[in-house]
């Protein structure tokens, strides 16, 4: 880099994430020169060359040619993910442009369930029994060859879309029959690939369940933040709601949730960046549920601050632009956040109360992210959420309540569908 200059970072951006404006916002704080990589062409990139590349994300390797020929003329020092897809993108041309990377096969057994399930298995790392199905199989059949309850999922979907428990024969064909519905949707289809032809049946592991947002610093982990999930996840479907740092589980039972994260990201060649792990606990130890090469979704975010009130992405830039990040630490004060779930498909007509929400002792922001007069599709086909209610206060269970009463105080007219 040239004295004076300033790093220039390509941020890859898919038009359907929630991350866009965060990380822009920190690489602005940080004076570093974005370029945004995007599946859709930006509406100012004919007069702005330099700041924007259209990629085909859903093809890591061209993906990774299109980034070099751009880095070619105007040099990279970063490539920093948003989502699972983009994190295979990102591992691929980090690789080409010589940067910092985590290896393209581990980015992209990360992403893939049955792939992250074998591995697991071969290191020893506690995770749930699997088998794989294709949709060429008979669910029926299937059934009769497991051990009750499960849980069915595609191998490549995020945010506990498609992902539905079984109880019986019956329950585990109609989950079959859903999940291979969603398959089959053309945008689905695209994104899969020879994936959407597979359905993972996997044992279900009871306990309480928490999320680990990590940083891998040369292979080593470093925990950024450990939050509970006090809503039971239990099924039918997973639908994530309230997340609580830090966690109030007993220190062991951290450390052990600690060491298989660790243990999860070294069995699959993960080397750095930023990693966000899904576990459940019980009786036997932590579980590795997901583990995904890429920070925490939408905009969860928000929930943390570091240091001096660095962001998240404000660390993963700087660790990515080989600044320091060792002795950054989280803000002690209890935080929060509350993912609002879509209550049932329809047309989003109106939102109330959301100042009688903001109130609340304790509450920091609320979100409304869903668009009104825009259909609502909750899980399991779904994908997003209808907004994000954040929360701070003096003690962990402070923070839960005041996101829980927020969220009573909240109105949603829901127009069901014809």
């Amino acid at each position: 880099m040239r004295r004076g200059r300033p790093a220039r970072v390509l941020l890859l951006l898919p038009t359907t994430t929630y991350r866009a404006h965060d990380f822009i916002k920190a690489a602005t704080r940080l004076g570093a020169e974005t370029v945004v990589g995007s599946d859709q062409k930006q509406a100012l990139q004919d007069l702005q060359p330099a700041r924007s590349l259209t990629l085909d994300l859903r093809d890591p390797g061209r993906a990774a040619g299109q980034i070099a020929a751009f880095a070619a003329k105007h040099p990279l020092h970063a490539i920093i993910p948003t989502d699972d897809e983009t994190a295979v993108v990102a591992a691929a041309a980090s690789a080409r442009l010589g940067l910092p990377h985590n290896p393209p096969e581990a980015a992209r057994a990360a992403r893939r369930k049955d792939e992250l399930r074998r591995i697991l298995h071969a290191a020893r790392v506690q995770t749930p029994r699997y088998s794989v199905m294709t949709l060429d199989h008979d669910p029926g059949a299937s059934a009769l060859k497991q051990g009750f309850p499960v849980v069915l999922k595609p191998t490549f979907l995020a945010a506990s879309r498609g992902v539905i428990r079984a109880d019986n024969p019956e329950q585990f064909v109609a989950a079959f029959r859903r999940i291979e519905a969603l398959l089959h949707e053309p945008d689905i289809l695209d994104k899969g690939g020879d994936a959407a032809r597979l359905i993972v049946a996997e044992e279900f592991v009871p306990g309480v369940e928490v999320a680990v947002e990590g940083l891998l610093i040369g292979g080593r982990l470093k925990v950024l933040a450990l939050f509970d999930k006090p809503d039971p996840l239990d099924g039918p479907f997973f639908e994530e709601t309230i997340y609580v740092t830090p966690s109030r589980l007993a220190a062991g039972i951290q450390d052990a949730i600690a060491t298989t994260t660790a243990s999860a990201g070294r069995a699959l060649g993960l080397r750095e960046g930023p990693v966000h792990a899904e576990l459940r606990v019980n009786d036997r130890g932590p579980w590795l549920i997901e583990l995904a090469a890429r920070s925490i979704g939408g905009l969860c975010s928000r929930t943390l601050r570091f240091g001096t009130g660095l962001s998240l992405e404000e660390v993963v830039l700087m660790h990515a632009l080989g600044r320091s990040v060792e002795e950054i630490q989280r803000e002690p004060r209890p935080a929060g956040v509350m993912m609002i779930p879509i209550p049932h498909a329809g047309v989003l007509r109106g939102v109330s109360g959301v100042a009688a929400a903001r109130r609340v002792p304790g509450i920091d922001d609320i979100t409304i992210s869903a668009t009104i007069g825009r259909p609502l599709v909750p899980l399991p086909e779904g994908s997003s959420y209808l907004g994000f209610i954040f929360a701070r206060a003096d003690s962990p269970a402070q923070v839960e309540s005041a996101l829980r009463v927020a969220h009573s105080r909240l109105s949603f007219e829901v127009e069901p569908p014809t």
